[in-house]
């Protein structure tokens, strides 16, 4: 579809109010999002079919989004086809991972995370998925060698890791995950927090999230022994601290076969090859911590 097709598109949805200005907003890199405003506010148009080697189904994020407005953690849905969906603009400022580190700032994060795991739950209707990291590794693999992808030699080794990560990071507790807590994902009003874009919601472990938040933005060893302590609400125990360090391998091994099969199959203008190689260096650093440790 081109830009033209897409622009047509968005102007014939039935859901503005007088005319309409629309304009891309960059930092998609599973979506085409645009800026709209009509005669009433400003609106982020999120166009995207779904996404099976990736696991991304948009009935699912769909219904991911209106619990977390419920919840009262995200934007509202305005509107919602297929292919498409409309939320409210939120006028805020998207954190850095530099952001996220920021002592203060953190506190202000774990609760949202917290939120997201507990009370979401009680707001989502009909079927969601299950976001089990480890058969999500399983199935990329599968999809890399159907493809016969340049990074074949590396998948025997690769898997092997990943079936003793699954083994060492339980035993499990469930709750509903956002599962892709990168910087980008939290937004701040001024006054609060928002955390948005929910491609890969779904019910998983809480250590995948609070792991996945810190190797996606560099959190020191004290913190994420702060961010443990203070989300589980008691020490760190060994025990605590080997399963939560298995599930942060496993988010970035994930990260890692995510970034191989879009190098094969993504059509978004997004230097792939080389989120590959910087998170292929990230998981191999911390599987060898782990191992020793």
């Amino acid at each position: 579809m081109t830009e033209q097709d897409v622009m047509k598109r968005i102007r014939h949805l039935p859901c503005w109010q007088g005319e309409i200005d629309a304009t891309p907003l960059g930092g998609g890199i599973t979506n085409v999002n645009f800026l709209v405003t009509d005669a009433v506010a400003k609106y982020v148009v999120r166009l995207g079919e779904d996404i099976p080697e990736h696991h991304v189904m948009r009935f699912n994020e769909l219904a991911a989004s209106r619990a977390a407005h419920a919840a009262g953690l995200s934007p509202a849905v305005v509107f919602a086809e297929k292919g498409i969906t409309v939320l409210d603009y939120i006028e805020s400022r998207t954190f850095t991972p530099e952001d996220v580190r920021d002592p203060a700032t953190l506190a202000r994060i774990l609760p949202l995370i917290r939120k997201c795991h507990l009370e979401i739950p009680q707001h989502l209707r009909g079927p969601v998925m299950i976001f089990w990291v480890f058969h999500v590794i399983r199935d990329y693999a599968a999809t890399l060698r159907d493809a016969n992808s340049p990074h074949l030699r590396q998948l025997p080794e690769l898997m092997v890791s990943n079936a003793r990560l699954e083994q060492e990071a339980g035993p499990f507790d469930v709750v509903f995950g956002h599962n892709d807590l990168l910087a980008g994902n939290f937004l701040d009003d001024g006054s609060r927090l928002w955390l948005i874009d929910w491609d890969y919601a779904g019910f998983s472990s809480p250590l995948f999230d609070l792991g996945g938040l810190a190797s996606n933005n560099g959190l020191s060893a004290a913190q994420e022994v702060w961010l443990l302590e203070n989300y589980f609400e008691r020490p760190a125990e060994a025990q605590l601290l080997h399963r939560y360090h298995a599930m942060k391998c496993a988010s970035l091994l994930r990260e890692t076969l995510w970034s191989m099969v879009s190098e094969i199959r993504s059509a978004i203008d997004f230097d792939y090859a080389a989120y590959t190689a910087e998170n292929l260096a990230r998981f191999h650093a911390a599987y060898s911590d782990f191992q020793h440790s």
